[in-house]
């Protein structure tokens, strides 16, 4: 049976000595004492580890079943565990006092989807949907609204889902075919169906709040003519519980590659009853709040699925025996040595562990930049963490799939054989692991995003911003003997980021096509880069530690080599990507489509 262990010694590590949560000037913030952390880490470990780890290979196996009313039961101990989750109060931990959560900082919520989700997938989507559709509904709902779904959405008793995508139109929402007719009571009438809805229908929870996007009569063709309609299960009503059954059914759900304990559902609405949620033909500008904050959930998977895998085959490394050190016997007395002394396991499960440590805090920055984009003191602290907020986003969505794909697959070669065969874990592993890279916007999108959108945003007040962040601390460490490699290759990486964006300043407008054939190279640069940054960030905090004496220097020093390896192996691989989107569009489009 595959293992975890929720990895609390280093999210204690991020959490209070690099972002030192408890000094960052936001509501909540100082509440998060390096105790109260500890208490709630080791609580989460313990569900994760207990609860849902031993159900995850079993849900695999069985997947959710469809009844012939439509309704869907998921697999055995599923309903259990959740029911434990939200009688220990985990779904609003992070969510406002208001409406009955805890009020903690948004980096202890993104947390325990971490731990969650490395330990079970499949059952965390279940209440992670609920999380972005009740922040939109908090944003752009009325008070009556808020009033109605919210604690009921807080505390876990009703869970909820987003509705975009439609059989023939994907990203491109303007196509969208499912309608709202306003009715005389001011509700509305939603007809259409929806498919690929993760959790559409369960037995979880009492209702499902379900977001949908449709069109009302009138509205203009494309993607300014959608609204956004609340459509629940279960009618509420004058009381605030839930009623009659709703005109939306699950029409049945889709056979899928990994995953397989999360439903994932077609709808289907026929004159379900709907709420307007927001203003008419602005829905997409309320989905989007789902939306960001679904991509940062589904990094976070990417992440989860990389520690999962590396503490797997980390321990398999060092119990498989077979062949000999290169350098000679390490385990003379036995037959053979453990496989971890062999190099090219090594770099394996080093691109895991590097990957995993500095994912680790950059899922915590942009946690932070969240919460300062929304409660920021001021409009200039709110606006300067949405501009970093807006390039970190696609960043965290698709460099951290793409890598906990290919860390998937790595830990997975560790294994050999083993690693193809269903009882070790990893082929689920892998499995579950790729639908990361596909859903909440392909990576292919998520770059595009970052080219098209969230770079030239301002006139690229953002990046230039960035650049200024990453020199400062270059600047402020390059002194710094013991850190000499992370700021050699970050100087050298950051270099190569600003030239690729020069190169796009320069011949995206002329030709649009270099912007498109760039676009993945240069997430992938700019990833690496990224994560280079947050490697001299806990650089600079575990040489001022040692520094000061520390009763845990081979956690400081481990830490460390960790990050020197990034430097040296991973960062370089920058230059070749800057060569990638310097040789422009034109090599890419030659072939006529009727050539491939």
């Amino acid at each position: 049976m595959p293992i975890y262990k929720a990895p609390v010694r280093d999210i204690m590590f991020v959490l209070d000595e690099v972002l030192n949560l408890p000094e960052v000037d936001l509501p909540g913030y100082s509440e998060a004492t390096p105790d109260l952390l500890q208490a709630i880490l080791d609580e989460a470990a313990k569900f994760a580890e207990n609860e849902l780890l031993p159900i995850n290979q079993i849900g695999d196996q069985q997947g959710c079943t469809r009844h012939a009313d439509g309704a869907v039961t998921t697999p055995d101990g599923f309903k259990e565990a959740y029911q434990k989750y939200i009688e220990g109060g985990w779904m609003g931990i992070a969510a406002s006092k208001e409406f009955g959560g805890q009020g903690m900082p948004r980096p202890i919520g993104m947390v325990m989807e971490e731990i969650t989700s490395s330990a079970n997938h499949s059952w965390t989507m279940y209440p992670g949907l609920t999380h972005g559709a009740a922040a939109a509904i908090k944003i752009d709902g009325t008070d009556a609204q808020k009033q109605k779904y919210l604690p009921k959405m807080t505390s876990g008793q009703w869970t909820g889902t987003m509705n975009l995508t439609e059989a023939h139109c994907g990203t491109d929402l303007g196509m969208l075919r499912t309608k709202a007719e306003p009715q005389a009571d001011g509700t509305y009438k939603v007809t259409g169906t929806k498919i690929f809805i993760s959790s559409g229908e369960h037995d979880l929870s009492e209702n499902i709040i379900h977001l949908v996007l449709a069109r009302l009569p009138d509205a203009p063709m494309g993607t300014k003519g959608i609204s956004l309609f609340i459509v629940p299960k279960y009618i509420i009503d004058e009381k605030g519980e839930s009623g009659e059954r709703n005109g939306v059914i699950c029409g049945s759900l889709e056979e899928k590659m990994g995953i397989h304990a999360n439903a994932t559902c077609v709808m289907n609405f026929d004159g379900a009853t709907g709420y307007l949620l927001g203003e008419e033909n602005k829905g997409l500008n309320s989905m989007f709040i789902m939306m960001n904050g679904a991509r940062l959930g589904t990094g976070v998977q990417g992440l989860s699925h990389s520690e999962f895998a590396y503490q797997n085959a980390a321990a398999y490394a060092n119990d498989r025996l077979q062949g000999r050190s290169l350098t000679g016997p390490k385990n003379a007395d036995g037959p053979a040595d453990p496989i971890i002394v062999h190099p090219d396991v090594r770099r394996m499960l080093m691109d895991c562990r590097s990957f995993n440590e500095s994912a680790r805090l950059l899922t915590g920055w942009a946690s932070i930049l969240v919460d300062k984009s929304l409660i920021g003191e001021s409009a200039e602290i709110r606006q300067g963490a949405e501009d970093i907020l807006g390039l970190l986003t696609p960043i965290v969505k698709g460099i951290f799939t793409d890598m906990g794909f290919e860390n998937a697959v790595k830990a997975q070669q560790v294994f050999g054989g083993h690693g193809y065969i269903k009882e070790w874990g990893m082929e689920q592993c892998v499995r579950d692991a790729r639908i990361a890279q596909i859903y909440e916007g392909t990576n292919g999108i998520q770059a595009l995003d970052l080219v098209g959108r969230k770079l030239p945003a301002n006139g690229g007040r953002g990046i230039q911003t960035y650049f200024k962040i990453v020199q400062d601390l270059i600047n402020e460490t390059k002194d710094n003997d013991e850190l000499k490699a992370y700021t050699d290759n970050l100087q050298k990486g950051l270099g190569r980021l600003q030239s690729a964006s020069m190169w796009l300043m320069q011949n995206a407008m002329a030709n649009r096509d270099n912007a498109g054939s760039a676009s993945y190279a240069y997430m992938h640069l700019m990833g690496r880069v990224v994560l280079g940054h947050m490697w001299l960030w806990m650089g600079k905090t575990c040489t001022d530690t040692l520094a000061a004496g520390t009763s845990d220097e081979d956690f400081y020093k481990n830490k460390l080599l960790t990050g020197r390896y990034f430097m040296n192996f991973r960062l370089p691989e920058t230059g070749t990507l800057l060569k990638q989107i310097e040789a422009g569009s034109e090599d890419m489009m030659a072939l006529a489509a009727d050539d491939f």
